[in-house]
């Protein structure tokens, strides 16, 4: 089960710009195991869009999916840095922290931050 766990990315999002993400745990059923994901992209209006692709995969996989609340990110490969902030109406803030501990994972060479601004 845990390799199926590891199987799945930690980080999901566009290359470029501003848009929508969303802060997701999986769990086994049962509770056994759980970690967090981030997706997000441009191609969501709004952010249960990016739920609504995300859960159906995981629950092919044998995962709960929780939506812990969402944001948006400002991703500039360029010069190798994102910016977290917003919140999503619907599910919330997610804790952007969490999500930057999660970004630093995959983009180690960049220059995380966040904040509680809107824009």
């Amino acid at each position: 089960a845990g390799s199926a766990m590891a199987a799945v990315q930690d980080v999901e999002i566009d290359p470029e710009g501003t848009f929508k993400y969303i802060l997701v745990r999986l769990q086994r059923p049962g509770g056994e195991g759980q970690r967090h994901i981030v997706r997000g992209t441009k191609a969501a209006e709004f952010h249960n869009h990016i739920f609504e692709k995300v859960n159906p995969e995981m629950e092919k996989l044998g995962y709960e999916c929780k939506c812990l609340g969402g944001g948006k990110i400002d991703h500039n490969s360029k010069d190798k840095k994102i910016r977290v902030f917003g919140l999503s109406t619907g599910y919330g803030k997610a804790d952007h922290s969490v999500t930057v501990e999660i970004l630093k994972k995959v983009y180690t060479d960049y220059e995380i931050t966040w904040s509680d601004d809107k824009k």
